[in-house]
């Protein structure tokens, strides 16, 4: 006899740090959330970002200049502490 397993359907993350579903958080927690489920030895520095002095259009600014330079060799912005400055100051956060 064959037994039918239900489909698992994957624990809602109550936030961006916790394993699970992001679909419920806001676009800010789900953009870190997707880093560090990429990348979990990028923790630290995701964390540097989400606790840094900005308001949420700044640290979804920068929390975006730190992903994308992960796939462009050379960018400053790799450096947390770069992509933070780059919004703090509300200079051009263009590379």
């Amino acid at each position: 006899m064959t037994t039918t397993r239900k489909p698992a359907t994957k624990k809602v993350a109550p936030n961006w740090k916790t394993p699970g579903s992001p679909h419920e958080l806001e676009p800010l927690d789900q953009l870190a959330h997707s880093i560090v489920t990429d990348r979990p030895d990028l923790m630290p520095s995701v964390e540097r970002i989400m606790v840094a002095a900005l308001d949420g259009d700044g640290r979804l600014r920068a929390l975006t200049l730190f992903r994308d330079s992960l796939t462009t060799p050379g960018d400053a912005n790799r450096d947390p502490r770069v992509a933070i400055a780059r919004c703090q100051t509300g200079g051009d956060v263009q590379q």
